[in-house]
């Protein structure tokens, strides 16, 4: 069959600046920070960064609580940003009483704070008394996808992506063939992750994590920047909902964007490090996949999450494929790294960024570093008529992911 078009009629988002895209949009293109200093961290010996991302003014009891009690904060988050895009794609209960609408929607871990309050009981308590029902339920490696239909009542396809770094793209990249080769007809795609100082403890013991604005949280993560000095790790979710191009005119819905080409590689080489020729490669199958070339791209949106090689093995990769003339920049800096929830929540920015005629600058890029030169790299915010961006996003595992959207046109 030939494939149907796909397109983006919603978007959802809960970040360190709150629920709701328009309020995540707002704080980048103001050059807001959503870092801050960790009091939990402090209380831990030997962890050196104390710095990340929280997800703030959202109220969860807007959910049922016949619903909450099987939810820890990533499904909180995921629900939220379900209900925004299905509202904001005028999407209602009677559009999927039966099975044509899935959820393709990861998380990088799941809930380590219920992990944590689980074996405390077990191996410290030796004690079933405080175990609730319900906390397998938190724990379940499907738990967000689940979660939401359970609450929204979806009879379509479940399916849970967990690809670190690259589960948000992935999903989304997961929903578009599913949509374009007849398999569901609306897909709510995403990632989620909430945080955990465990989180930063992990990238700490890697030499990953930004230990040196500790005092200053809002001057880290620096992407693609000389005194960058790691990741900043942070939470939130973001969700997508996408439709066939046909049953989106049908609905008269507005059209945010197009889903025209997506591809997913693996880097065998190493665990930690990208390769620059897998990125190269996972880039290049994106593009044929939509049938363009790396001259109709208008904008890429890096992975770049501040660190020292990642960073600069991307620029060398986007240098290969697209030269050194096309816009690049980086969301971590606002947000830190989002985990799971990061290639989706900066699609959601780069739609936004489509739509506002304008390109969101890398936030703490000020003395860029000499081998990231090669790309530009945008470092204060941009008027571009922009209407083709490619999503990279590129996991620990060697998971590389790339999407790209594009204004629609249609009759």
């Amino acid at each position: 069959m030939e494939p149907r078009r796909v397109v983006i009629t919603g978007m959802g988002a809960v970040s360190p600046f709150g629920q709701g895209s328009e309020i995540f949009y707002d704080s980048l293109e103001k050059g807001r920070s959503g870092i801050i200093r960790h009091p939990d961290l402090e209380s831990m010996e030997g962890v050196r960064s104390m710095v990340a991302g929280k997800v703030k003014n959202i109220d969860p009891m807007v959910i049922p609580r016949k619903f909450r009690r099987s939810m820890s904060d990533m499904s909180v988050y995921s629900v939220l940003a379900c209900q925004e895009a299905l509202s904001m794609g005028g999407i209602f209960p009677e559009n999927y009483s039966n099975e044509n609408m899935g959820i393709v929607l990861g998380s990088t871990i799941n809930s380590i704070d219920t992990f944590v309050n689980f074996f405390n009981d077990y191996f410290v308590n030796k004690n079933m008394e405080n175990m609730r029902s319900t906390t397998f339920f938190k724990l379940m490696n499907h738990s967000c996808a689940f979660n939401v239909s359970q609450v929204l009542g979806l009879k379509g396809r479940v399916i849970a992506p967990s690809a670190a770094c690259s589960t948000g793209c992935q999903a989304v990249g997961i929903g578009y063939e599913m949509i374009a080769f007849g398999k569901q007809d609306y897909m709510l795609c995403g990632g989620a992750d909430e945080y955990h100082p465990f989180t930063t403890m992990s990238f700490d013991l890697i030499n990953a994590a930004s230990t040196g604005y500790n005092a200053s949280p809002s001057k880290t993560p620096r992407p693609f920047d000389h005194d960058r000095d790691g990741i900043v790790c942070s939470e939130g979710c973001g969700i997508l909902l996408l439709e066939t191009l046909e049953s989106a005119k049908e609905r008269g819905a507005e059209i945010l964007s197009e889903v025209i080409g997506f591809a997913s590689t693996s880097n065998p080489e190493n665990i930690a490090n990208p390769s620059v020729e897998s990125l190269i490669e996972c880039m290049k199958k994106a593009l044929s996949d939509a049938n363009i070339s790396p001259h109709d791209v208008d904008y890429v949106n890096a992975h770049a999450t501040g660190t020292i090689q990642g960073d600069i093995e991307e620029s060398r990769a986007i240098y290969e494929v697209f030269g050194a003339n096309v816009p690049v920049s980086s969301l971590k800096g606002h947000i830190g790294h989002t985990m799971a929830a990061s290639g989706s929540l900066e699609l959601i920015a780069s739609i936004h960024m489509i739509k506002r005629k304008e390109v969101i600058p890398t936030l703490n890029l000020e003395n860029i570093d000499d081998l990231c030169k090669i790309v530009n790299l945008v470092k204060s915010l941009e008027t571009r008529d922009i209407k083709c961006v490619l999503k990279n996003n590129f996991a620990l595992g060697g998971v590389n992911s790339c999407l790209i959207i594009r204004s629609c046109e249609h009759d």
